[in-house]
């Protein structure tokens, strides 16, 4: 540890957004010690190797970027990019007793022409245009309000500036915009999977969870899109510890928090490492963790536990399979998100099935492959020899389908949700899967269990909690990170506006401290 014991922030946690607000601080001139428990930096936006003797660095959790604002890439003078997807989704399904699909992407023709052989008609096509037309409009205003101090609601409201776009997404449940929008059901399925992920809601649940979910799907950026963070996420993570130390942060890995107490204008800070168990002073305590663990460090009462919901997996392939569609080219088709089982009566029926405390019979999951667009992330050999990575993120399997039983759980539904991939493929996935130095499969499965105890994720939530809507209420301070402790903040996914790679609670909890 540094000799210095007295600071102007502690920052509790080094994932992304503990590492945005320690270089923003440190550069602000303030004196900032990060503590992370791991041995690494990043949290849940790292790359690893993890399978043995394979040269491949894949993101091991979260894996695209689209809420980060390029205000704080440029702010934090960052060396970082990201690449565009030339394609956004293609969905399989069978049709007629023939494999056919949705590709949106390649232009606006080629769209076009994909929604009309599977429809029938031009009708869908423009509707969609209609539909993402106001979703484009609501994000170029509200994606800039995630960095200024929460507007009020009728303050937002104003901005949105259109009365039905504002209901479509604040008021109303987003199933009753879908399919008043849509009446084709893989075309439904398409849209409502951004309000499923990482959330299990129904598209119909008056608590509009699914309404929160998919409005950060759609804003990021001003445009919605989802980017390919280029050396993987690690490479983000990477830059802002780098950004930090620049600026004259101290990070101390390894050590780990287990107490914070305060008396609103001074907090003490007591950790524990192998090589020494001590305290230190700080004017300001910005928490990078959860709620559950925020109120665990300061000896309160927890909040309502939080639920995770997906299955992440990472795989390895000496080759992209080929598809039963033979119209589209596996290269396009896993380019952008693959989607499995993921229309809109499959959806509902998986929700239905895990609500009532079952493994979806028929696991819906979305699939896309890094390597297609950043070959950065292979070795130079195994990129030589044309090997691919493949992201699997499924839906609607919330944790409580795996307490009793959490390796049998998940090797259940990896192979049902392998096999309802298998349906769409000309030939068994499994022919592709490399194998890593001891024989193994190149495959790793997460359930939200496994995030619980690797990432102290709550319940294995990967927004700490529900999202919330990005304006203020009477439980909200001015920035959205303000705790009942003057200078203790919320600076991770748990904060109002948190959740996804963004480093905007990081941001606005740096803010909060600075008075901006």
């Amino acid at each position: 540890m540094p000799a210095q014991r007295s600071y102007d922030a502690v920052i509790v946690g080094g994932g992304h957004n503990g590492l945005v607000a320690a270089a923003y601080l440190a550069r602000a001139g303030r004196s900032v010690l990060l503590l992370e428990r791991l041995e690494t930096t990043g949290g849940a936006a790292v790359s690893t190797r993890p399978f043995a003797g394979i040269d491949a660095r894949l993101s091991r959790y979260s894996y695209l970027v689209s809420l980060l604002p390029a205000k704080i890439v440029n702010d934090l003078d960052l060396v970082f990019a990201v690449r565009k997807r030339t394609v956004s989704s293609y969905t399989p399904v069978e049709r007629d007793g023939r494999a056919t699909g949705l590709l949106v992407g390649g232009g606006a023709d080629r769209t076009r022409a994909s929604f009309a052989a599977l429809t029938g008609s031009d009708d869908a096509y423009e509707s969609w245009l209609r539909f993402y037309e106001r979703t484009r409009r609501a994000a170029e205003r509200i994606f800039p309000t995630l960095t200024d101090p929460l507007p009020t609601r009728e303050e937002l409201r104003a901005r949105v500036d259109d009365e039905t776009t504002w209901r479509m997404l604040f008021e109303e449940p987003i199933g009753v915009a879908i399919e008043e929008h849509f009446t084709d059901d893989l075309v439904r399925g398409v849209v409502l999977t951004d309000a499923l992920i990482g959330t299990f809601a129904d598209a119909h649940d008056p608590s509009l969870l699914q309404n929160r979910c998919f409005l950060y799907h759609v804003i990021g950026g001003g445009t919605g899109d989802w980017d390919v963070p280029v050396g993987g996420m690690g490479a983000l993570t990477d830059a802002l510890a780098d950004a930090a130390r620049r600026a004259g942060a101290e990070i101390a890995t390894e050590h780990d928090v287990t107490r914070i107490e305060t008396d609103g204008r001074a907090a003490e800070i007591t950790y524990r490492s192998a090589g020494s168990n001590g305290t230190v002073a700080a004017r300001h305590v910005l928490v990078n963790a959860s709620p559950q663990a925020l109120a665990g460090l300061l000896g309160e009462s927890s909040p309502p536990p939080a639920e995770g919901a997906q299955l992440k997996v990472n795989m390895l392939l000496t080759r992209l399979p080929r598809l039963r569609d033979t119209t589209v080219d596996p290269r396009e088709a896993f380019s952008g998100t693959f989607h499995i089982a993921e229309g809109y009566g499959q959806l509902g029926a998986a929700h239905r099935e895990a609500a009532a405390g079952r493994l979806p019979t028929t696991p819906p999951s979305e699939i896309y492959c890094h390597s297609l667009t950043d070959r950065s992330i292979l070795g130079p050999e195994l990129a030589a020899q044309g090997y691919q990575t493949l992201t699997l993120f499924g839906l609607h399997t919330p944790a409580r389908l795996f307490i009793d039983d959490n390796d049998a759980a998940r090797a259940a539904l990896l192979k049902a949700t392998l096999a309802e991939l298998d349906t769409h493929l000309a030939e068994p996935l499994a022919d592709c899967l490399a194998v890593d130095a001891d024989g193994r499969p190149c495959i790793e499965a997460k359930t939200p269990l496994d995030l619980e105890r690797e990432l102290r994720m709550p319940g294995g939530h990967i927004f700490h909690r529900d999202l919330s809507f990005p304006y203020a209420d009477d439980s909200t301070g001015r920035w959205g990170v303000e705790t009942a402790h003057a200078n203790v903040l919320l600076c991770g996914a748990g904060a109002v506006r948190g959740g996804g790679v963004s480093g905007i609670p990081g941001h606005n909890a740096a803010m909060a401290v600075l008075g901006r």
